[in-house]
């Protein structure tokens, strides 16, 4: 047994009318679309026109298209969904705008009644009246059999939607979607379209049109054509650095009428530091024409300018590099994020791109050619910690605590990354009868750093005025983490991290007391075992502040204990 679906007129009117739409705005794009489609429908040589009224908050949309006949108008404007840009096998036709036959409900945003009088040429003029609560009347051959072909809509106001419908608005409206249309739209005599594609001019045209539009002054455009989608326009280069995980918003015309001003899903996320406005004639909009459907097409466009940003790059690292160099200060993100999948950006990136190294800036192209091999870390604070003692014993450091460094780097050859603990292989060992002499000093150093996890050594190393230094190997940082989460656990999970700990060797921290500064060397002929021991803790604390390490609870009495203990010291007498 079959039924059909019972439909509330009055539900669906307030459906589509108040939740398909975003704003009650909309209503002067609809208009317009169909009063486009209809002259449209007349010929490619008609000379169309619309003209739109204002009085007394009523407006009128008049055309010079090829208007409805008695039978249309019962199938189009009183059937939801039907649409006479459709051919009979339900295809959207392709050189109309509008597809789904629900525009003209829009207008009940703004109207409570909606009057169409219409005439086709040869037939009687029909006049159809919709009311907000789903009625509707139709009257044919009343009057107006002698007018021109063509339709009047007329709005009868709404209480609440004034603002909607005021002379100023509406200009403004007109203009924002329909002032590239290819037909005359006047507001009240006020003329709102130009007819032309602002792209198609000069580019000081194209310049001055983007930063009138976008309200910004370009650093660069970028003329952008997909023969596939039928899409032509330009990419506006922000003139200042805007955040790689906010996606812009684009302005977006499909056959010349406007679809939104914040479509995000015509480029991708990488290329956040252009904003574009482009006008498509194959793209697809959604139901409520706000938004692309997202369909193999927009996927191809969408590549398709990928590439054609990707171009600009390389051209103007050929051309201009001075201006390369100003682009990259700017958006360095943006290039860095394209980078890490795109193997021609990683090559400008290697070659045109600064890096912070502890020696200052330089790119990796000449790292690579003074030094043969280039390391990094992937820390700002241990960069920090590092930089001095690396650079004087002329190791370059790369900094690549920041974004996309590190996995920039992964990708290039001959590239590694230091481990801290490496560069104790850099430092000089004291002579053999320095060390023997400071054995007793050293174990007792030792003990006393036993119970933080962390091992004590003696070298000499530049630059002298640095008394100690704080190591942790990437197996060390791990042991630190995992003893500082059992410490935090209940005794289950304490047992479980303790297994992994057992089974998993680790190296211990390293404190490299600096054996050529010259308190260090008075620290180890301390003939005071206990204000030996608090010198070392205060050296240990001092590292630990100095290479921005995380100051666990232990570390904090240490400190504190040290701090107090050499104090007492200082001024005599228990602290």
């Amino acid at each position: 047994m079959s039924n059909t679906f019972q439909v509330d007129l009055r539900g669906i009117v307030d459906l589509l009318s108040h939740h398909l739409y975003a704003s009650p705005r909309v209503y002067i794009r609809e208009l317009l679309q169909n009063a486009v489609d209809a002259i449209t429908a007349v010929g490619p040589d008609h000379v169309g026109r619309v003209a739109i009224t204002t009085t007394d908050g009523v407006i009128r949309v008049v055309d010079n298209g090829i208007g409805l006949t008695e039978a249309q108008v019962h199938e189009l404007l009183a059937t939801i969904g039907r649409s006479s840009k459709r051919d009979e096998l339900g295809f959207a036709r392709h050189e109309f705008l509008g597809q789904f036959g629900i525009g003209l409900l829009s207008c009940f945003l703004v109207a409570d009644e909606i009057r169409v009088h219409t005439r086709q040429a040869g037939q009687p003029a029909v006049r159809w009246i919709g009311f907000s609560d789903g009625r509707y009347e139709v009257r044919a051959g009343e009057d107006g059999d002698d007018r021109e072909p063509g339709t009047e809509v007329t709005l009868l106001p709404r209480r609440g939607s004034e603002e909607f419908r005021t002379h100023e608005t509406v200009v403004r409206l007109a203009r924002l979607y329909g002032s590239l249309l290819p037909v005359d739209v006047t507001v009240d005599d006020v003329l709102t379209t130009t007819g032309t594609l602002p792209w198609a001019g000069s580019r000081a045209d194209m310049l001055r049109y983007g930063a009138e539009t976008l309200g910004f002054a370009p650093f660069d455009v970028i003329p952008l054509s997909v023969p596939e989608a039928g899409l032509t326009g330009a990419a506006f280069v922000l003139p200042t650095a805007a955040s790689p995980a906010t996606r812009g918003g684009h302005r977006v015309y499909l056959k010349r009428m406007l679809l939104a001003e914040s479509v995000s899903e015509l480029l991708p996320e990488w290329a956040f530091f252009v904003r574009c406005v482009v006008d498509s004639t194959e793209l697809r909009p959604t139901a409520s024409r706000e938004a692309l459907y997202d369909d193999s097409l927009l996927a191809a466009a969408r590549d398709a300018i990928a590439d054609q940003l990707r171009g600009w790059l390389v051209r103007l690292a050929a051309a201009d590099p001075v201006r390369l160099g100003e682009f990259l200060r700017v958006h360095h993100l943006g290039v860095k994020a394209l980078a890490l999948h795109d193997d021609e950006m990683l090559r400008l990136v290697e070659q045109w791109l600064p890096m912070e190294t502890n020696t200052g800036l330089a790119t990796l192209a000449d790292l690579r050619e003074r030094h043969g091999v280039v390391r990094y870390v992937d820390d700002v604070d241990q960069f920090r910690q590092l930089a001095a003692v690396a650079a004087a014993q002329d190791v370059v450091l790369v900094n690549a605590g920041y974004a996309y460094d590190r996995d920039i780097l992964a990708r290039l050859p001959d590239v590694e990354r230091m481990d801290p603990s490496d560069l104790t292989t850099r430092f000089e060992s004291v002579d053999r009868g320095t060390e023997l002499a400071l054995r007793p000093f050293l174990a007792a150093a030792q003990r006393r750093l036993d119970r933080l996890g962390c091992e004590v050594l003696l070298r000499s190393y530049e630059p002298g005025r640095l008394p100690a230094l704080y190591l942790t190997s990437r197996s060390a940082a791990f042991g630190k983490e995992l003893a500082a989460t059992r410490d935090k656990v209940d005794d289950l999970w304490a047992d479980v991290l303790g297994a992994v700990a057992a089974a998993v060797p680790v190296d211990r921290p390293q404190l490299v007391l600096n054996h050529s500064n010259p308190l260090v060397r008075r620290i180890c002929g301390l003939g005071d075992p206990e204000l030996a021991g608090l010198a070392v803790d205060a050296l240990y604390g001092q590292a630990l502040l100095l290479g921005y390490h995380p100051i666990r609870p232990a570390d904090a009495d240490l400190l504190n204990s040290s701090f107090l203990g050499l104090l007492g010291h200082a001024v005599g007498g228990e602290v």
